[in-house]
């Protein structure tokens, strides 16, 4: 079992910043793919960003491609959301996943994955 905690999630004003983390306890996320996906209220889940199990292909939803930054630290302890230029609609719930068998053609789809967080809120005002 690998037990998913994000943190970092709040309150900011549009045009902000802020960084989520997403760590597994007791274990690195070496040989893990880790995304993020979030729920904003009424809306389906959806994918935000992802780091494949190399670490070597972040990939982006074209709704934050330039403004967000998914990154893991050099032992995989942790993975990070920077999140710049927030919009109102960057508004929701985030939650970091993570998969050890999830190939790439498949990251963006949130039911191939078997561990969850509980979610952090990120509420950006106008």
């Amino acid at each position: 079992q690998v037990q998913l905690s994000e943190s970092g999630g709040g309150l900011v004003q549009a045009g902000d910043s802020l960084r989520l983390s997403c760590a597994a306890s007791g274990r690195t996320f070496r040989n893990y793919a880790v995304t993020w996906f979030r729920q904003a209220p009424g809306k389906a889940r959806e994918f935000v960003a992802g780091l494949t199990r190399s670490g070597a292909n972040p990939i982006y939803a074209d709704s934050v491609k330039g403004r967000f930054t998914i990154s893991g630290d050099n032992a995989k302890k942790k993975v990070t959301l920077q999140m710049n230029s927030l919009k109102p609609e960057d508004t929701a719930v985030y939650y970091c996943a993570a998969d050890a068998t999830i190939i790439l053609s498949s990251m963006r789809d949130d039911a191939q994955y078997d561990y969850w967080g509980q979610g952090t809120q990120v509420t950006v005002s106008s």
